[in-house]
């Protein structure tokens, strides 16, 4: 049974069971420097260069240099793409640029906290729009249970092919990199995530990736293994984070901020994982899409009582979700299942849902096929979860979310806040 304590509780309290941290990491604000939540105003210099064709050999970008993505540009051939700190590359609007790192090939693009790596629109800074250019794709030869083997982004068929049987795969490296606007549709009605991750392999450096006003998802797992830390999902307009295609995927202290105004009004989340889009197309003797989220921060910016919020997180048949010490604040539900996962042992085992922290969050966890709610309840109300709740308004509860100053979305620590806390 539920029990409502009403107290006032120190907020070090609130950030975890014995000592745990929840959601982003308290030590510092990791997303000081190298992050931009103002892109619409920020002026860049005009290009310098034309980024177009195919990349055959190995290439590498300067910062005294502004590069203008032209098309669809492949790096193939087993080439490396490197990419100076500090370097702008503006994607072509009228020619949907993106950007595409072949199979076998590899992206090494290493900013700094001081000097990021910027990929954006061509536009002036008062008529960016999401969706002003593609995107960029990495393509690795690690395993997915797709069975085509083909990435279905409108590209060349001789480029798109991915995956494979290389867990350690390697396409490079991103790191202190911001991706802005991108995530145009495709001549055939298809729309590209900011970043696609396609076959990628353990090796492969995700770190410090910061992805804002993205038509479409801001970041798609599609197969592969990854390892992604310290991400800023910023203002999408579809899903922040969407695993897909057997990922087999680790996230942890990274954010995503969602605004009710500017997100699709459809089935827009955070977090969604599933294994496939169809099942048929899927080969089901393959792993499943298997995602472990910690200390994740997952933040509405707005109240809102016109529907336009919903759940945070979206788990779909077949698929295996852990998701840990982790902060969601001001969604309609934590969790929402699909109709076809089942309120028994064998489907409910594979989704854990702990330690968490929800705050001004009207659910928890509840499925589409509301027959399903009253096992639910049973299940993932036990004390095992160790899961909790309160209700504190987003200025008291994050250090800053005013994106006109410096934002910082780790908790308020060592002060009194009262709040209502329910214990399951």
């Amino acid at each position: 049974m539920k029990k409502i304590i009403w107290s006032i509780v120190l907020c070090n309290t609130l950030l975890g069971i014995a000592q745990t941290t929840r959601g982003i990491s308290n030590d510092v604000n990791w997303t000081k420097g190298w992050t931009n939540f103002k892109p619409k105003t920020t002026e860049y210099r005009e290009s310098s260069n034309l980024l177009v064709g195919i990349i055959s050999q190995d290439m590498k970008l300067y910062k005294k240099e502004v590069y203008l993505l032209t098309g669809t540009v492949y790096v193939a051939n087993g080439a490396t793409l490197t990419i100076e700190p500090g370097t702008v590359i503006r994607g072509d609007y009228s020619t949907s640029g993106t950007l595409v790192i072949t199979k076998g090939s590899k992206i090494v693009a290493i900013g700094n906290e001081t000097d990021p790596i910027v990929f954006t629109s061509n536009k002036a800074a008062s008529e960016r729009r999401a969706g002003d250019w593609g995107g960029l794709v990495l393509m690795g030869d690690s395993p997915t249970n797709d069975f085509t083997g083909r990435l279905d982004f409108n590209l060349e068929p001789k480029y798109n092919v991915y995956g494979g049987t290389n867990e350690d795969g390697d396409s490079g490296a991103l790191k202190y990199v911001r991706i802005e606007f991108a995530g145009k549709k495709t001549k055939d009605n298809k729309t590209l995530s900011a970043l696609s991750l396609a076959g990628v392999g353990g090796k492969t450096i995700l770190d410090y990736i910061q992805v804002s006003f993205s038509n479409d998802d801001s970041f798609g797992g599609y197969g592969g293994v990854l390892n992604l830390n310290n991400l800023v999902s910023f203002r999408a307009m579809d899903d922040d984070y969407d695993f897909n295609k057997g990922v087999q995927c680790k996230i942890k202290n990274s954010i995503a901020v969602r605004n009710p105004y500017v997100s699709d009004s459809g089935k827009s989340r955070c977090l969604e994982v599933k294994s496939y889009d169809i099942a048929s197309n899927a080969d089901l003797t393959k792993k499943p899409t298997n995602v472990t989220a910690s200390n994740m921060t997952l933040l509405n910016e707005e109240n809102n009582s016109a529907g336009l919020i919903r759940e945070a997180v979206y788990v779909k048949e077949n698929t295996v979700f852990t998701f840990s010490s982790s902060v969601v604040s001001g969604f309609t539900q934590c969790i929402l299942l699909d109709t076809k996962i089942r309120a028994d042992l064998e489907d409910l085992k594979k989704i854990k849902p702990e330690k968490l922290l929800l705050n001004n969050c009207t659910g928890y966890i509840e499925s589409e096929n509301s027959g399903n709610n009253t096992q639910l309840k049973n299940w993932f109300n036990s004390d095992v979860f160790m899961n909790d709740f309160s209700k504190i308004e987003n200025p008291e509860f994050f250090i800053e979310t005013d994106i006109k100053k410096t934002p910082d979305y780790r908790l308020k620590a060592n002060q009194k806040l009262t709040s209502s806390v329910v214990t399951n």
